[in-house]
């Protein structure tokens, strides 16, 4: 028996279109900042390097540093201090216009059905969403599918990591933040390249949830225990 299971967000728990989503998401962030004086084109621009700096990072510094360095430096029409300030701004969008990104995702009912059995077999569940959002977006995607972040022990978000999808030390850091082997541990994701490879690199059992299924490289799926969502109790029980 595992002690540990780690599920992804986007795809796996929270049905969605990725590329549908983002579009969404991005265009309301953009019209909101405008607002606050962002220029939109310069801003999704700076948004895209932030977050690319964040999927680079080696593990110096966390990931909200590593994004907010970069988009202070990329944006022209506000000054680095003005930006400081903005930040309670974007983390109330997060909470606020976000939900107008809730059409592109779908219902999934049986998460919460599906953590509770788990819990009560004893497993630690852990929510290895990557680690691109503060914690005020995660919590809202959450709730979409009747989920809270005290449905977790623990939560991968930009302020507490220093790693993102897919380098496999993003999985050996949660792991060393929770006192976790990688024999204890299963991940389960609908991602081969963010989720199932990274994970399997870095030791973890790995369960592949092929309801929103990515895999854009065409790998073969049948070594990654591809399994419907309403099956996915049964499969993780047996490992």
């Amino acid at each position: 028996m595992k002690k540990a299971v780690l599920f992804d967000l986007d795809g796996t728990l929270l049905p969605m279109d990725n590329d549908e989503f983002t579009r969404v998401y991005i265009g309301l962030l953009a019209r909101k900042a405008a607002g606050w004086g962002y220029e939109p084109e310069e801003m999704v621009k700076a948004l895209w390097k932030g977050t690319g700096a964040m999927v680079r990072n080696d593990g110096s510094r966390p990931n909200e540093e590593a994004f907010w360095s970069v988009f202070k430096a990329n944006v022209t029409a506000r000054t680095p201090e003005q930006i400081e300030g903005d930040k309670p701004l974007f983390d109330r969008f997060y909470t606020e216009e976000f939900h107008g990104a809730k059409s592109t995702t779908g219902d999934n009912p049986e998460a919460a059905r599906l953590l509770v059995r788990l819990r009560g077999l004893g497993l630690r569940l852990i929510l290895a969403t990557n680690p691109l959002f503060p914690p005020q977006a995660i919590e809202t995607r959450l709730g979409w599918i009747g989920l809270k972040p005290d449905d977790f022990e623990y939560i991968t978000t930009y302020d507490n990591s220093s790693f993102c999808k897919p380098n496999p030390d993003y999985y050996r850091e949660i792991m060393h933040k929770n006192g976790l082997s990688p024999e204890e541990c299963v991940m389960v994701g609908n991602d081969i390249g963010e989720d199932m490879v990274p994970a399997s690199s870095a030791g973890m059992d790995v369960v592949l949830s092929t309801d929103c299924l990515i895999n854009p490289g065409g790998l073969p799926v049948e070594g990654f225990r591809p399994t419907s969502f309403g099956q996915l109790f049964e499969v993780i029980k047996s490992l």
